[in-house]
Protein backbone atom coordinates (compact mmCIF):
# COMPACT_ATOMS: atom_id res chain seq x y z
CA UNK A 1 0.00 0.00 0.00
CA UNK A 2 1.20 3.06 -0.95
CA UNK A 3 2.48 5.76 2.30
CA UNK A 4 1.23 8.69 1.03
CA UNK A 5 2.61 10.60 4.11
CA UNK A 6 6.21 9.52 3.23
CA UNK A 7 5.58 10.31 -0.12
CA UNK A 8 4.59 14.00 1.23
CA UNK A 9 8.01 14.27 3.48
CA UNK A 10 9.70 13.25 0.73
CA UNK A 11 8.50 15.71 -1.65
CA UNK A 12 8.65 18.58 0.41
CA UNK A 13 12.40 17.87 1.36
CA UNK A 14 12.96 17.33 -1.86
CA UNK A 15 11.71 20.51 -2.91
CA UNK A 16 13.43 22.18 -0.10
CA UNK A 17 17.00 20.65 -1.38
CA UNK A 18 16.31 22.18 -4.70
CA UNK A 19 14.72 26.01 -3.86
CA UNK A 20 16.56 28.74 -3.84
CA UNK A 21 14.52 29.92 -0.32
CA UNK A 22 16.36 30.52 2.81
CA UNK A 23 16.62 27.05 4.10
CA UNK A 24 15.82 26.19 7.92
CA UNK A 25 18.94 27.09 10.53
CA UNK A 26 19.20 25.09 13.28
CA UNK A 27 21.07 25.14 15.77
CA UNK A 28 22.07 22.79 18.53
CA UNK A 29 22.23 22.65 22.27
CA UNK A 30 24.41 19.27 24.11
CA UNK A 31 23.48 18.60 27.64
CA UNK A 32 26.37 16.29 28.39
CA UNK A 33 25.00 14.53 32.11
CA UNK A 34 21.92 13.09 29.27
CA UNK A 35 23.33 12.93 26.34
CA UNK A 36 20.49 14.92 25.05
CA UNK A 37 20.85 17.32 21.73
CA UNK A 38 18.02 19.87 22.00
CA UNK A 39 17.47 21.78 18.77
CA UNK A 40 16.06 25.27 18.18
CA UNK A 41 14.85 25.17 14.65
CA UNK A 42 13.94 28.60 12.60
CA UNK A 43 12.79 29.93 9.67
CA UNK A 44 15.43 33.29 8.98
CA UNK A 45 13.11 34.80 6.30
CA UNK A 46 10.12 35.06 9.31
CA UNK A 47 12.39 34.43 12.21
CA UNK A 48 9.99 32.31 13.91
CA UNK A 49 10.73 29.37 14.70
CA UNK A 50 10.43 25.60 17.20
CA UNK A 51 12.39 24.10 19.71
CA UNK A 52 12.88 19.91 19.50
CA UNK A 53 13.35 18.09 22.45
CA UNK A 54 14.58 20.59 25.52
CA UNK A 55 15.83 19.55 29.07
CA UNK A 56 14.94 20.69 32.30
CA UNK A 57 18.19 20.00 34.47
CA UNK A 58 17.75 17.56 37.47
CA UNK A 59 19.98 16.49 40.32
CA UNK A 60 18.70 12.91 41.57
CA UNK A 61 20.93 12.97 44.40
CA UNK A 62 19.09 16.16 45.82
CA UNK A 63 15.87 16.42 43.85
CA UNK A 64 16.37 19.62 42.34
CA UNK A 65 15.37 20.95 39.22
CA UNK A 66 16.98 23.93 37.40
CA UNK A 67 16.91 25.57 34.64
CA UNK A 68 20.69 26.21 33.09
CA UNK A 69 20.53 24.01 29.95
CA UNK A 70 16.74 25.84 28.90
CA UNK A 71 18.07 29.30 29.73
CA UNK A 72 20.75 28.63 27.43
CA UNK A 73 18.05 28.08 24.06
CA UNK A 74 16.41 31.59 25.39
CA UNK A 75 19.57 33.18 25.54
CA UNK A 76 19.62 32.20 22.01
CA UNK A 77 15.82 32.82 21.29
CA UNK A 78 15.99 36.49 22.55
CA UNK A 79 19.46 36.79 20.44
CA UNK A 80 18.28 36.01 17.43
CA UNK A 81 14.99 37.57 17.87
CA UNK A 82 13.07 34.83 17.27
CA UNK A 83 9.46 33.82 17.70
CA UNK A 84 8.72 30.28 19.37
CA UNK A 85 5.90 28.57 17.85
CA UNK A 86 6.48 24.79 19.00
CA UNK A 87 7.93 23.49 21.75
CA UNK A 88 7.88 19.46 19.47
CA UNK A 89 8.66 16.64 21.65
CA UNK A 90 9.63 13.32 19.47
CA UNK A 91 8.43 11.01 22.54
CA UNK A 92 7.97 10.80 25.80
CA UNK A 93 11.60 10.64 27.11
CA UNK A 94 13.13 8.23 29.57
CA UNK A 95 16.53 9.64 29.59
CA UNK A 96 15.61 13.43 30.84
CA UNK A 97 12.60 15.71 31.92
CA UNK A 98 11.46 18.20 29.14
CA UNK A 99 11.78 22.22 30.03
CA UNK A 100 8.62 22.94 27.66
CA UNK A 101 6.34 23.99 30.12
CA UNK A 102 9.19 26.74 31.41
CA UNK A 103 9.62 27.10 27.78
CA UNK A 104 6.06 28.03 27.10
CA UNK A 105 6.16 30.51 30.10
CA UNK A 106 9.20 32.51 29.55
CA UNK A 107 9.26 32.54 25.36
CA UNK A 108 5.65 31.11 24.53
CA UNK A 109 4.74 28.11 21.84
CA UNK A 110 2.56 25.04 21.66
CA UNK A 111 3.23 22.08 23.96
CA UNK A 112 3.17 19.10 21.00
CA UNK A 113 3.91 15.34 20.95
CA UNK A 114 2.59 12.48 19.21
CA UNK A 115 -1.25 11.53 19.05
CA UNK A 116 0.10 8.02 20.33
CA UNK A 117 1.14 9.62 23.62
CA UNK A 118 -2.48 8.36 24.86
CA UNK A 119 -0.87 4.63 24.80
CA UNK A 120 2.23 5.68 27.07
CA UNK A 121 0.28 7.62 29.54
CA UNK A 122 -2.21 4.57 30.03
CA UNK A 123 0.96 2.21 30.76
CA UNK A 124 2.68 4.44 33.10
CA UNK A 125 -0.44 5.86 34.69
CA UNK A 126 -1.05 2.83 35.50
CA UNK A 127 2.39 1.77 36.21
CA UNK A 128 2.58 4.97 38.86
CA UNK A 129 -0.76 4.26 40.24
CA UNK A 130 -1.25 8.20 39.30
CA UNK A 131 -5.30 7.30 39.60
CA UNK A 132 -8.13 9.35 38.01
CA UNK A 133 -6.55 12.90 38.31
CA UNK A 134 -4.37 12.07 35.76
CA UNK A 135 -6.03 12.55 32.31
CA UNK A 136 -4.71 9.52 29.80
CA UNK A 137 -6.17 11.76 27.37
CA UNK A 138 -3.15 13.49 25.87
CA UNK A 139 -4.36 17.24 27.22
CA UNK A 140 -1.59 18.04 28.89
CA UNK A 141 -0.58 18.85 25.47
CA UNK A 142 -1.35 21.78 23.79
CA UNK A 143 -1.89 19.76 20.14
CA UNK A 144 -1.22 15.97 19.46
CA UNK A 145 0.01 14.95 16.01
CA UNK A 146 -0.95 12.50 13.78
CA UNK A 147 0.56 10.58 11.22
CA UNK A 148 1.11 13.03 8.25
CA UNK A 149 -0.19 15.95 10.15
CA UNK A 150 1.19 19.03 8.00
CA UNK A 151 2.35 22.34 9.71
CA UNK A 152 5.11 25.04 9.35
CA UNK A 153 8.14 26.41 11.23
CA UNK A 154 7.81 30.14 9.62
CA UNK A 155 6.87 29.55 5.80
CA UNK A 156 9.06 26.41 5.87
CA UNK A 157 6.44 23.05 5.42
CA UNK A 158 6.79 20.93 8.32
CA UNK A 159 4.88 17.14 8.35
CA UNK A 160 4.94 14.89 11.18
CA UNK A 161 5.86 10.95 10.65
CA UNK A 162 4.55 8.48 13.47
CA UNK A 163 7.81 6.01 13.96
CA UNK A 164 6.99 3.96 16.40
CA UNK A 165 9.45 0.98 17.92
CA UNK A 166 11.62 2.91 20.67
CA UNK A 167 8.20 3.79 22.37
CA UNK A 168 4.63 3.59 20.68
CA UNK A 169 4.45 7.28 20.56
CA UNK A 170 7.69 8.42 18.47
CA UNK A 171 7.48 10.96 15.76
CA UNK A 172 9.95 12.77 13.62
CA UNK A 173 9.41 15.74 11.94
CA UNK A 174 9.99 16.74 8.53
CA UNK A 175 10.61 20.43 8.35
CA UNK A 176 11.97 21.39 5.18
CA UNK A 177 15.33 19.79 4.34
CA UNK A 178 15.71 18.22 7.72
CA UNK A 179 14.59 15.56 9.71
CA UNK A 180 14.62 15.59 13.71
CA UNK A 181 14.23 11.60 14.37
CA UNK A 182 14.18 11.40 18.38
CA UNK A 183 15.07 8.10 19.11
CA UNK A 184 15.47 6.25 16.27
CA UNK A 185 19.02 6.27 15.06
CA UNK A 186 22.36 7.68 16.66
CA UNK A 187 24.91 8.46 14.59
CA UNK A 188 26.42 5.88 11.79
CA UNK A 189 29.01 4.92 13.71
CA UNK A 190 27.05 4.00 17.23
CA UNK A 191 23.41 2.26 15.77
CA UNK A 192 20.34 2.75 16.83
CA UNK A 193 17.78 3.33 19.58
CA UNK A 194 16.82 0.56 22.03
CA UNK A 195 13.30 -0.93 21.72
CA UNK A 196 12.62 -2.61 25.12
CA UNK A 197 10.75 0.17 26.82
CA UNK A 198 7.18 -0.67 27.47
CA UNK A 199 5.13 -0.71 24.06
CA UNK A 200 9.03 -0.65 22.38
CA UNK A 201 9.18 -2.91 19.37
CA UNK A 202 12.35 -3.40 17.78
CA UNK A 203 10.63 -4.68 13.92
CA UNK A 204 8.51 -1.48 14.03
CA UNK A 205 11.87 0.46 15.07
CA UNK A 206 13.46 -1.20 11.50
CA UNK A 207 10.41 -0.59 9.69
CA UNK A 208 10.28 3.25 10.91
CA UNK A 209 13.87 3.59 10.08
CA UNK A 210 13.76 2.07 6.78
CA UNK A 211 10.90 4.81 6.24
CA UNK A 212 12.88 7.69 7.55
CA UNK A 213 15.92 6.73 5.11
CA UNK A 214 13.38 6.47 2.24
CA UNK A 215 13.91 10.48 2.36
CA UNK A 216 16.17 12.04 0.07
CA UNK A 217 19.80 10.88 0.53
CA UNK A 218 21.10 15.21 1.00
CA UNK A 219 18.14 15.55 4.00
CA UNK A 220 19.84 16.75 6.89
CA UNK A 221 19.46 14.41 10.24
CA UNK A 222 18.92 16.26 13.42
CA UNK A 223 19.57 13.39 16.36
CA UNK A 224 18.05 13.30 20.18
CA UNK A 225 20.97 11.92 21.49
CA UNK A 226 24.70 10.79 20.99
CA UNK A 227 26.78 9.15 22.89
CA UNK A 228 30.61 9.03 21.33
CA UNK A 229 31.47 5.73 20.09
CA UNK A 230 34.94 4.26 20.69
CA UNK A 231 36.21 5.75 17.80
CA UNK A 232 36.27 9.34 18.72
CA UNK A 233 36.50 12.01 21.64
CA UNK A 234 33.91 14.45 20.54
CA UNK A 235 29.99 14.66 20.11
CA UNK A 236 27.83 14.89 17.08
CA UNK A 237 24.04 15.29 16.60
CA UNK A 238 23.87 15.90 12.81
CA UNK A 239 24.28 13.28 9.93
CA UNK A 240 22.21 12.98 6.84
CA UNK A 241 19.91 10.18 5.19
CA UNK A 242 22.91 9.20 2.56
CA UNK A 243 25.36 8.68 5.40
CA UNK A 244 22.96 6.57 7.71
CA UNK A 245 22.16 4.46 4.52
CA UNK A 246 25.51 3.80 3.80
CA UNK A 247 27.61 3.64 6.73
CA UNK A 248 24.70 3.06 10.07
CA UNK A 249 26.95 0.21 12.13
CA UNK A 250 23.35 -1.42 12.84
CA UNK A 251 20.60 -0.48 10.05
CA UNK A 252 23.01 0.28 6.95
CA UNK A 253 21.68 -0.68 3.16
CA UNK A 254 21.58 -4.78 3.24
CA UNK A 255 21.00 -5.35 6.61
CA UNK A 256 17.80 -7.74 6.89
CA UNK A 257 14.79 -6.99 8.90
CA UNK A 258 15.04 -9.83 10.59
CA UNK A 259 18.63 -9.77 11.31
CA UNK A 260 18.43 -6.61 13.08
CA UNK A 261 15.54 -8.04 14.97
CA UNK A 262 17.94 -10.46 16.44
CA UNK A 263 20.71 -7.92 16.58
CA UNK A 264 18.26 -5.32 18.34
CA UNK A 265 16.59 -7.97 20.82
CA UNK A 266 20.00 -9.77 21.96
CA UNK A 267 21.68 -5.66 22.56
CA UNK A 268 18.88 -4.75 24.09
CA UNK A 269 19.08 -7.41 27.16
CA UNK A 270 22.64 -6.85 28.17
CA UNK A 271 21.49 -2.52 28.57
CA UNK A 272 20.49 -0.82 31.82
CA UNK A 273 17.66 0.84 31.99
CA UNK A 274 18.02 4.72 31.90
CA UNK A 275 19.53 6.50 35.26
CA UNK A 276 16.85 9.14 35.12
CA UNK A 277 13.72 6.75 33.57
CA UNK A 278 11.76 6.80 36.69
CA UNK A 279 11.76 11.09 37.04
CA UNK A 280 11.26 11.12 33.49
CA UNK A 281 8.58 9.57 32.15
CA UNK A 282 6.26 10.19 34.77
CA UNK A 283 6.96 14.02 34.83
CA UNK A 284 7.11 13.74 30.68
CA UNK A 285 3.90 12.11 30.14
CA UNK A 286 2.14 14.85 31.96
CA UNK A 287 3.50 16.93 29.26
CA UNK A 288 6.87 18.17 31.57
CA UNK A 289 4.86 19.66 34.63
CA UNK A 290 6.08 18.66 37.43
CA UNK A 291 3.49 16.70 40.09
CA UNK A 292 1.26 19.20 41.68
CA UNK A 293 2.31 19.97 45.34
CA UNK A 294 0.48 18.40 48.21
CA UNK A 295 -0.80 19.18 51.22
CA UNK A 296 2.07 20.25 52.64
CA UNK A 297 3.40 22.60 49.27
CA UNK A 298 6.30 20.27 48.43
CA UNK A 299 6.30 18.29 44.85
CA UNK A 300 7.09 14.43 45.28
CA UNK A 301 7.85 12.03 42.40
CA UNK A 302 6.94 8.41 42.95
CA UNK A 303 9.76 5.60 42.71
CA UNK A 304 8.00 2.16 42.70
CA UNK A 305 9.40 -0.95 43.63
CA UNK A 306 10.67 -4.29 42.11
CA UNK A 307 8.47 -3.61 39.08
CA UNK A 308 10.77 -2.30 36.31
Amino acid sequence: MEDKNLAAAIAQSSAALSGSRPKLVVKGFFDEPTFTASHVAYDPATKRGAIIDSVLDYDPASGRTSTASADQLIAFVRQEGLTIDWLLETHAHADHISAAPYLKEKIGGKIAIGAAITTVQKVFGDLFNFGDEFARDGSQFDHLFRDGDTFSVGDIPAIALHVPGHTPADLAYVIGDCAFIGDTLFMPDYGTARADFPGGDARQLFQSIRRLLSLPDETRIFLCHDYKSAARNHYVWETTVGAQKAHNIHVHDGVAEDDFVAMRTKRDATLDLPNLILPSVQVNVRGGKLPPAESNGKRYLKIPLDVL
